[in-house]
């Protein structure tokens, strides 16, 4: 059964200062099952490797590295978004229209969700999807 995962999960996966037990399950899961991300997943996974990389935590070749090895994982790229739900969603629950986009996703294909991220854990719950272990509420 597919699943979302989202950046700040893909994130733990680059830094071991972030390593997490719900990140490494999703890792461990990758060999099973595949992963499902909205298009900025992306966008969002490369600026955190940048501002990483600004900050000194990582260097160039480390990031280049990280992303071709996130290329070779089963992790499918969702092209179809319920825009006007994304919204609602994001008003709903007070937070980032990135975050809403997770889980609408999650919410249309009828798939667990991995975060890290608090804010969109207690959305998922509130919703009643599926939380593939994650932040302590």
């Amino acid at each position: 059964m597919p699943f979302v995962v989202d950046a700040s999960v893909t994130a733990s996966w680059c830094f071991p200062d972030e390593s997490h037990s719900a990140a490494n399950s999703a890792l461990r899961r990758l060999a099973e099952d595949d992963a499902v991300v909205p298009a900025l997943w992306w966008f969002e996974v490369r600026n955190v490797l940048v501002v990483s990389e600004r900050r000194g935590r990582i260097d160039a070749a480390s990031s280049t590295e990280f992303i071709s090895d996130l290329e070779r994982l089963p992790i499918r790229i969702d092209r179809d978004p319920d825009s006007e739900t994304i919204l609602a969603t994001a008003r709903k629950h007070v937070f980032t229209v990135y975050d809403a986009a997770y889980l609408e996703l999650a919410r249309r294909l009828r798939a667990p969700i991995v975060t890290l991220d608090r804010a969109l854990a207690a959305a998922a719950r509130a919703e009643g999807v599926e939380l593939i272990a994650g932040p302590a509420s």
